[in-house]
């Protein structure tokens, strides 16, 4: 190579260089104004930047209501002005796919969640017959029109799910450079922002506990894109390169049917991958994949997401067993009921949703039911302790908080919305009813609120 061809490579090696920085730095800001992820910009349900309005209706502070075609209880994400969400379409001819009441809901869940051993049970919905399309949506969140509709995969899927999930349940993640979905079963997908895919992996097809169905969503550190794969037979967490989807490592896990999603944080020179399984709780390292610590205890099904707080990550499940723990990102190999756990409950916890995370105060409400918790996440102590939620009975979504208020959006499609802070007493402000079945969480960005039901995708704005 000559001089001068050196010269000129150097030149655009650098700029590159310069240039991934940049987007580093420009990322972590960027990510604060949008909600990139499940569970926002800090995994943790709370819009630093937001303020959403408190009162809403049919009538009332809706900027746009547009319908959603088949089904799927994914979450939304929002960056800038582009929101991105996740469903499954079947076939034109199909019948519609069963769903259940919200009160058979909770009677075909409440009883006959997966065992805690042995051979699991088949309760979930029958096998689909039909061809389904797995797409992929870009919705402009100033008018609710959508950019583009792209179909990541097509196929009948090899199993069903419980009445009350759905084939698209995993919410997507994104840079701001491309986007990241995973339909489990239907493959791990990468987009770019306009819906051009970069590339794809298939994983196999999971099996899950009583053919309940797949939902644990993808997580995303910098260039590493994480994908747990807890299922029956063989589980593993898998990390890929985002850019190039090249497998970085692989790990078993003896685990069973779970699905949590991963947290990722960064601690002491070491990025931690934080996954909740059946038997324990395990922390990774993001580069190699070795175990730093692990901590049984916290009870089965764990589909509550971890939040961290300070140098403390606080793992919960509320399936037969109630439990939340604080453990120290600190911790090195087996911590099981060792004095290195922070502080522990044993009441209250959820089964399906997630906590709100909002200055140092964790919010929860009792399995699926109204009961609310809220807490001191530092030292444990209680705060609010199981005083029930007026006029709504059921969650799946997980709540979330900007502006000093904390929204609770149930499965009857009323959201409360109380008043944040470390009060004992708990005070309602607005309980906001919209048509259908609120079970994907809400985004907040800036002063609007993204809410899907099972039918219809809502920006939620103050109008005249």
């Amino acid at each position: 190579m000559s001089r001068k061809s050196l010269l000129a490579s150097l030149i655009v090696a650098a700029f590159f260089v310069i240039a991934d920085a940049s987007l580093g730095q420009d990322f972590g800001s960027q990510k604060q104004q949008n909600w990139h992820q499940w569970r926002g910009p800090d995994a943790n349900g709370f819009a630093p930047t937001g303020n959403p309005p408190t009162e809403w209706s049919e009538t009332k502070n809706v900027k746009w209501k547009v319908p959603i075609a088949g089904k799927g209880s994914a979450s939304p994400i929002v960056w800038g002005d582009r929101i991105y969400l996740m469903t499954a379409i079947p076939a034109a001819q199909a019948e519609p796919e069963p769903q259940a009441s919200v009160f058979n809901s909770l009677q075909v869940m409440g009883q006959q969640g997966p065992p805690r051993g042995g051979p699991p049970r088949r309760g979930g919905a029958p096998a689909a017959t039909v061809p389904h399309k797995f797409d992929v949506l870009c919705i402009d969140r100033r008018t609710g029109r959508t950019i583009w509709q792209k179909t990541a995969r097509e196929g009948v899927p090899h199993e069903g799910h419980h009445p009350t999930s759905t084939f698209a349940s995993a919410s997507p993640v994104t840079n701001g450079k491309n986007l990241f979905v995973s339909f489990g079963s239907r493959g791990i997908h990468a987009f770019d922002m306009d819906g051009n895919k970069k590339w794809e992996k298939d994983l196999g097809q999971m099996k899950t506990r009583n053919a309940f169905g797949e939902g644990a969503s993808p997580a995303l550190y910098e260039n590493r894109l994480v994908v747990p794969w807890d299922h029956e037979s063989g589980s593993f967490i898998v990390v890929f390169d985002a850019t190039t989807g090249e497998e970085k490592w692989r790990k078993p896990r003896e685990e069973v049917t779970t699905w949590a999603t991963p947290l990722v944080v960064p601690y002491e020179g070491r990025v931690q991958v934080i996954t909740s399984g059946m038997t324990r709780v395990r922390s990774y390292d993001l580069e190699t994949g070795e175990v730093i610590w692990e901590c049984g205890g916290q009870g089965p099904n764990p589909i509550p997401s971890p939040v961290l707080l300070d140098d403390k990550v606080i793992v919960m499940t509320g399936f037969q067993r109630f439990a939340a723990y604080s453990i120290p990102l600190s911790s090195k190999g087996d911590i099981t009921g060792t004095e290195k756990i922070a502080w522990k409950i044993a009441d209250g916890t959820p089964y399906v949703s997630s906590p709100l995370l909002y200055d140092g105060i964790l919010y929860f409400t009792k399995e699926r039911n109204n009961l609310l918790t809220s807490m001191n996440a530092r030292t444990g102590e209680v705060l609010i302790s199981q005083k029930r939620l007026p006029d709504v009975s059921s969650f799946y979504a997980s709540p979330v908080g900007a502006a000093g208020k904390v929204y609770f959006p149930s499965r009857e499609g009323a959201t409360v919305v109380l008043k944040h802070g470390p009060e004992t007493e708990m005070t309602v402000l607005a309980n906001n009813k919209l048509d259908g079945a609120i079970d994907a969480s809400p985004a907040i960005v800036g002063r609007e609120m993204i809410i899907r039901t099972d039918t219809h995708l809502y920006c939620i704005a103050e109008t005249p």
